[in-house]
């Protein structure tokens, strides 16, 4: 048996908890390490059918200092999670008595003693369950040295349940009726914003472009004389090229990496690779595809930067291998070096960083330049559907919320609208260690996201070019930033609900 960690929503040295007792730690896999499981081997040995009875585990002698931090630990509702046969458990170190009258403090309680009811089905493992006796207790209210007996007990029972069927309750959960209601109401929101953008859509390009489109089509020469307004003035602009054409394209190579990670995770995770307590699998698969999809990235970028005729694609196909990696390294070595010096199990020891190292030098960057060759070598010309002027037009000065960065605000408001209610549950699975199971709703929500921010994008693209702004190609990805700005608040705010505004740390 296995155990994972002792936990609390809030501890200043959780690993002199780890101290009381010899441990021997498990080795990790890469994902596992990377969602900061850190598995020892618990001293208890549950044999298969074999029941005990007080069976005695070991003798502890708890000095004042170990009362006292035990003491802290019960008050601040630690609770230890184990894994036997890979099903999860929980059990609390102990609890506290409310003051009786005329006492002036609470009773701390330490639990010696736990009980492991066990159901099997033929020769496999069903399910497990825990239970602490506060009968059987020690009392540590006092701070002073105190001797310990903790023993365990053992009870195996026959179940029905198939083995198949066996993780089924650990997802029970999200999928109970009342939070079903709050999921489809969510999608049911999300579709009716879709369908009044649909909506606007329709009717500006049926009605407004339509005759536009056929006329011009027809006459493209007579274009420089007619007297047109708003988007038709500037059509001789619109597909000038942007500014710092490098950068763009290794923006647009990286958030398509990116949107290809997304995909398959979430196939991975409707076909069922990412049963609940799988530990470390969407960590491994994470990184895993991130490297393979390396090469969509450079084909992309590498494509895209020369149809807009650049010239050094080598230089655009190094940016675009920095541009994500790079900052998220950054940000990796400023929240490990906070995760050691609060002695946290998220930090990553030195193994594992290589190994990542190593996959990003010998996989990610080989295929990244593989991908650039590649879409250097399909290049196609840019298709432009009208002429572009040699010297560019003015642009006229325009209202305040058609300015870029009230554009943007707006631009994210309907698209974290549409996925805030499933979004809260995603925050809440990630910081509150709640199980996410629904993989189809999400699968859903995030399609309905993909569909939103694309009709929201051509609809603000669309009234830029109406206000005669042709400078249009960096207004699409900047827009992207507010959805991005309001996920991290909505991430923060539920870290902060459900933690009191601390970080957790998890002891050995």
């Amino acid at each position: 048996m296995k155990r994972d960690e002792v936990t609390s929503w809030d501890e200043d040295d959780p690993q002199e908890m780890a101290r009381l007792i010899h441990i021997t730690e498990k080795k990790e896999a890469l994902g596992e390490v990377l969602n900061g499981d850190r598995l020892v081997d618990a001293p208890y040995e549950l044999n298969f059918r074999e029941n005990k009875q007080s069976k005695r585990l070991c003798k502890k002698t708890l000095l004042e200092k170990d009362v006292v931090k035990i003491r802290d630990a019960v008050a601040k509702d630690y609770y230890f999670q184990m894994f036997y046969d890979e099903l999860p458990f929980w059990g609390f170190v102990g609890k506290i008595e409310k003051e009786m009258l005329g006492t002036s403090e609470n009773k701390y309680l330490l639990f010696k003693h736990i009980h492991f009811e066990i159901c099997y089905n033929d020769d496999r493992v069903i399910e497990i369950y825990v239970q602490t006796d506060p009968n059987i207790s020690v009392d540590i209210t006092d701070v002073k040295e105190v001797d310990v007996d903790f023993s365990y007990s053992v009870l195996w029972k026959k179940t029905d349940i198939p083995f198949e069927r066996r993780m089924d309750k650990y997802s029970k959960t999200s999928s109970m009726p009342q939070y079903l209601k709050i999921h489809w109401f969510s999608i049911i929101n999300s579709c009716i914003i879709v369908l009044l953008l649909t909506g606007l859509l329709a009717a500006i390009l049926m009605r407004v472009l339509k005759n536009d489109f056929i006329r011009f089509t027809h006459d493209e020469a007579s274009l420089e004389e007619q007297d047109g307004t708003g988007w038709k003035y500037i059509h001789g602009d619109v597909f000038r090229f942007p500014r710092h054409k490098s950068l763009f394209a290794a923006v647009v190579g990286s958030g398509t990496q990116l949107l290809a990670l997304a995909v398959s995770i979430f196939l991975l995770a409707l076909v069922g690779v990412f049963y609940p307590y799988n530990r470390g699998a969407l960590f491994t698969a994470l990184v895993v595809i991130y490297a393979i999809t390396s090469g969509i990235a450079g084909c992309t970028a590498s494509n895209l930067y020369l149809q807009l005729e650049g010239t050094n694609w080598v230089r655009n196909l190094l940016l675009t291998g920095c541009l994500f990696s790079g900052p998220l390294f950054l940000t990796f070595c400023f929240l490990n070096s906070v995760a050691i010096a609060y002695s946290s199990t998220a930090a990553l020891p030195f193994g594992t960083i290589l190994v990542i190292l190593l996959i990003w030098m010998f996989v990610t960057s080989p295929l990244l330049i593989l991908g650039g060759v590649l879409g250097k070598n399909v290049i196609a010309e840019f298709g432009a559907p009208c002429r572009t002027k040699k010297y560019p037009r003015e642009i006229p000065p325009s209202p305040w919320y058609r300015a870029t960065i009230p554009q943007i605000l707006m631009a994210g408001i309907l698209p974290f609208g549409a996925i805030y209610v499933e979004l809260s549950y995603i925050f809440a699975s990630v910081w509150g260690h709640k199980i996410y199971t629904i993989y189809s709703i999400i699968f859903v929500v995030f399609v309905i996201l993909i569909i939103v921010t694309a009709f929201v994008t051509v609809a603000l693209t669309y009234f830029q070019l109406a206000a005669e702004d042709h400078e249009w190609w960096w207004r699409t990805p900047k827009q992207e930033i507010t959805n991005s700005h309001n996920y991290i608040k909505q991430s923060l705010k539920t870290l902060n609900t459900g933690r009191g505004g601390k970080i957790q740390v998890t002891a050995d």
